[in-house]
C-alpha cells in the first residue's frame, strides 16, 4: 500500500484575503467595462447630433421706432414656442396685424418644426416676411454649430 495522502493546511486568513482580492477584481472589471465600453459612444453622439441648444432667443424688431421681440423657445430638437414680447398697446393699435400673423405662423412652424415652405395670407404678407425674419434670426442663435 503505498498511499501518498497530500495534506493542504490553508489558513483562513489567506482564504478571506484571497476572496476579498477576487471581488474587487470582478468589481473593478465590471467599472472599467461601464465607463469605456460600446455605450459610451452612442450617448456621445446623440448628444452631438442635437440640432438647437436648449433655451430662450430673442431677436428685436423694430417699426416706426417702436422695438419688440419675437421669443422662440427650443428645446434639443423642437421649437417648443414663439411669442411676441415688450409689444405695447400703441405698437399693437398701429400694426393690428402682427398678433393674427405671428400666430399663423406659430402653428405652421410647430407642425413643420421648419421655417421652409410657410404659408401666409397675401394681405399679410409684409407682417410675416417681418416675422419670419425675425425668428429665422432668433433660431440661428439657438442652432448647435
Amino acid at each position: 500500500m503505498s498511499s501518498k495522502t497530500k495534506i493542504i493546511v490553508l489558513h483562513m486568513k489567506e482564504v478571506v484575503y484571497t476572496v476579498i482580492f477576487l471581488i474587487l477584481a470582478i468589481l473593478l472589471g465590471v467599472l472599467i467595462f461601464f465607463m469605456f465600453g460600446p455605450g459610451k459612444s452612442m450617448t456621445a453622439s446623440s448628444i452631438v447630433s442635437s440640432r438647437y441648444t436648449p433655451g430662450v432667443y430673442r431677436s428685436s424688431i423694430t417699426l416706426n421706432n417702436n422695438t419688440f421681440d419675437v421669443e422662440v423657445t427650443v428645446d434639443a430638437d423642437r421649437i417648443k414656442s414663439v411669442e411676441l414680447v415688450n409689444l405695447s398697446e400703441s405698437t399693437k393699435a398701429s400694426f393690428p396685424l402682427m398678433e393674427p400673423a405671428l400666430e399663423s405662423l406659430a402653428s405652421q412652424i410647430y407642425t413643420k418644426q421648419s421655417l421652409e415652405n410657410i404659408d401666409y395670407p397675401s394681405e399679410q404678407k409684409y407682417t410675416s416676411m417681418v416675422l419670419l425674419s425675425a425668428i429665422e434670426d432668433a433660431l440661428n442663435k439657438a442652432e448647435n454649430p
